[in-house]
């Protein structure tokens, strides 16, 4: 356990330094062919300093920062505007819980896992699902080991290929 983390809202300030992380967890989490055009389109884009402006933004999503010495080693975005893929109902949706590899099993994951939940029950909101790519054993492991059940499958379609995630679900 890392005892000088401290967590927050991201700020817009912070937009740059969060999307360089962004960028970094996901190259190390999803390459197995090296960086095809098809990866570098999606991280280039979806992960850009004003794409996370936006969703810094949003009133529909809250985007919550773990810190050291007030720089960012990993973040959880909650949106509460999404539809369960396998229910079709409305559901809030922790789209992305990313933690620096050197920070792995030092709690900052269970540490913005706490953010998310106390954000979510002062809000009243009784339930939260996720997806995750049924290849990333380490991140289900820990959404399992945090209460998470699997709802089922879903393909998510980037260009030309398909990739296999569940989903699961988290009752509070």
């Amino acid at each position: 356990m890392i005892e000088n983390i401290t967590y927050g809202k991201a700020k817009l300030s912070d937009s740059l330094r969060i999307s360089v992380l962004f960028k970094t967890i996901y190259v190390q989490t999803y390459e197995s062919k090296g960086v095809t055009f098809e990866f570098a389109n999606f991280v280039t884009q979806r992960f850009s300093p004003e794409n996370i402006e936006k969703i810094i933004q949003s009133e529909k999503t809250d985007l919550i920062v773990a810190y050291i010495e007030d720089n960012p080693i990993g973040a959880a975005q909650i949106n509460y505007d999404t539809i369960c893929k396998i229910r079709k109902t409305p559901v809030t949706e922790l789209d992305k819980l990313y933690v620096l590899p050197n920070y792995h099993g030092k709690g900052v994951g269970a540490g913005l896992m706490t953010q998310v939940e106390e954000k979510l029950k002062a809000k009243g909101i009784k339930e939260v699902n996720l997806i995750v790519y049924i290849h990333n054993q380490k991140a289900v492991k820990f959404y399992q080991k945090t209460g998470f059940v699997t709802l089922g499958n879903f393909d998510y379609q980037m260009e030309e290929n398909s990739y296999v995630n569940l989903v699961m679900n988290k009752v509070l």
